[in-house]
């Protein structure tokens, strides 16, 4: 592989099985079948704006796991680096149950996961030359010890090769407490260059998680990020580079289902940082992203191409023939 043709961007994480129930588990409901995971996720969004992306990680000996490496394949991932664990650990599973209204419930059956045994030697070879950015979140070190090494041996590899480190903090309150979230990811941050946090999160990577906005943004930066990038839901996003800070109100779309549409937020966002685009045009193009993903049913399913960009500013009612 040469640097031509190597991926531009690594995911490292888990990625799952999902069962989506279409009403309440108990009354034995259909349920569809799909994959998520937030890492996986962002890569699917990458390529379908026809980036070069390759998701690192482990899936178990078993279906669930071939329903990963299939269908990251047909959305144009690399899987050329991901192990099959042959230790009977099993693919992790999401299961969702959709309630009133907009109300969604999400279990996840992922202790002793292939996914929770990931080692720094399944993922550091799919850094390389050619790889322009390599992308974490903070679910993966939630996993267990060898998953939290292996991110930190990533992020400390792709910096002794110049590669770019993106870091979403996307904390999961049911996979470990603040503390211990806040022990991880404080490495984690100063080992990055960008870092992206919904606005209650930011207090987990701080310096100080006394610090206001303002102050904690510009702590961050003065250890060495060079972009810090706020999410704040329906309010839009904004990130602050050593230029200044730039602001993107929140594209207007009725709302189907907002799982997933953090992901596909940073898609949007190194998608446009891969184009060259400048800070203030990359978080438009991200918060782009994000509309379509809370726009569709699914974690990834309704992610735009490079060709769909400008669909959400067709006129209301259009129909493309």
């Amino acid at each position: 592989m040469t640097a031509a043709t190597a991926p531009e961007v690594v995911t490292v994480g888990e990625t799952m099985a999902t069962l989506r129930a279409t009403g309440p588990i108990r009354l034995a409901p259909l349920m569809e079948t799909s994959v998520a995971g937030a890492e996986s996720n962002v890569a699917i969004g990458l390529a379908r704006l026809g980036h070069r992306v390759a998701w690192a990680g482990c899936v178990g000996d078993d279906e669930f796991g071939a329903l990963v490496l299939r269908t990251l394949r047909a959305e144009g991932v690399d899987t050329g680096h991901v192990r099959t664990d042959s230790e009977g650990r099993p693919t992790g599973l999401l299961i969702r149950e959709d309630g009133a209204g907009d109300l969604a419930k999400v279990r996840y059956y992922r202790a002793g996961s292939a996914g929770s045994a990931v080692g720094p030697q399944d993922v550091l070879r799919a850094l390389g030359p050619g790889t322009c950015i390599l992308h974490l979140t903070g679910i993966t070190p939630a996993l267990g010890p060898s998953a939290a090494r292996t991110v930190q041996a990533a992020a400390d590899r792709a910096r002794e090769l110049g590669v770019t480190v993106c870091l979403d903090v996307n904390y999961r309150a049911r996979l470990w407490s603040p503390d211990q979230a806040r022990a991880a990811l404080r490495p984690l941050a100063r080992a990055a260059d960008i870092l992206v946090a919904s606005d209650d999160e930011l207090h987990l990577v701080a310096p100080d998680p006394a610090l206001g906005e303002t102050d904690a943004v510009a702590a961050l930066l003065a250890e060495g990020l060079s972009e810090v990038v706020l999410t704040r839901g329906g309010e839009g996003a904004s990130v602050t580079d050593a230029s200044g800070t730039f602001d993107a109100a929140a594209r207007k779309v009725p709302v189907k289902d907002v799982i997933g549409a953090g992901d596909a937020f940073v898609a949007g966002y190194l998608s446009a940082r891969l184009d060259g685009l400048p800070a203030a045009e990359g978080i438009r193009r991200a918060v782009a992203l994000g509309a379509f993903g809370v726009a569709t049913r699914g974690d990834w399913e309704g992610l735009p191409t490079r060709a769909e960009l400008a669909l959400l500013d067709a006129p209301a009612g259009t129909t493309l023939r």
